[in-house]
């Protein structure tokens, strides 16, 4: 999808429709500079408020993403053409997550491993060691469920049992034995426990 195509046509729509940029962040509840910045073509519409947003510049959700008042000729045409694109971009944009999941692991597991290499094998009062240690403790913990977070949410797990694919709850990722990326897990569709790999694409 062409960001700065829809942008325009999302300026164009309000104007139209007599709004300021002020007025529109009103109707859908943010800020003006969220919109401007759609306007701008340096971001999308969250999916959120997408209808909403629809509703009020009086075009369909296929105008939006097509950037264009979408004609009946060619409706499904540009209809399956923007579902495709969106599941691309979602594809890309969970690439991208996972590849910031390992430099967030990484990084956590260097400053907690460094801190407590000092601590140990270094002369220093207790208290410094055992600060070092806390210290060491606080951006391994944070940064674990940051990525765990990243690893419940990008892409979708597998089930080996019937291959249905899902997102599991935070807490089903954090409590379930793994290698890897791969989770032993129970299916919410055939409820039978598997290892579960990690997937990209919903179907």
């Amino acid at each position: 999808m062409d960001q700065v195509k829809i942008g325009k046509f999302i300026a164009k729509c309000r104007k139209q429709n007599n709004l300021t940029q002020m007025q529109l962040a009103e109707k859908l509840n943010i800020t003006d500079r969220a919109v401007s910045k759609w306007e701008n073509g340096r971001a999308m519409p969250d999916s959120s408020i997408m209808l909403e947003l629809c509703d009020v510049l009086k075009i369909t959700v296929n105008d939006l993403l097509s950037g264009e008042v979408v004609v009946m000729d060619n409706y499904n045409e540009k209809l399956e053409n923007n579902l495709l694109e969106m599941v691309k971009q979602k594809e890309q944009a969970d690439k991208r997550l996972l590849t910031m999941e390992i430099v967030i692991g990484i990084l956590s597991a260097l400053i907690f491993f460094t801190l407590i290499f000092v601590a140990a094998f270094l002369e220093m009062a207790d208290w410094v060691r055992v600060l070092l240690i806390i210290l060491g403790f606080i951006p391994f913990i944070v940064g674990m469920g940051f990525a765990l977070k990243i690893e419940q949410t990008a892409g979708y797990y597998e089930c080996k049992e019937c291959g249905h694919r899902y997102v599991p709850t935070y807490s089903s990722v954090l409590w379930a034995m793994h290698v890897n990326r791969t989770r032993y897990m129970k299916c919410p569709k055939c409820h039978k426990r598997s290892w579960q790999k990690k997937v990209l694409t919903k179907d």
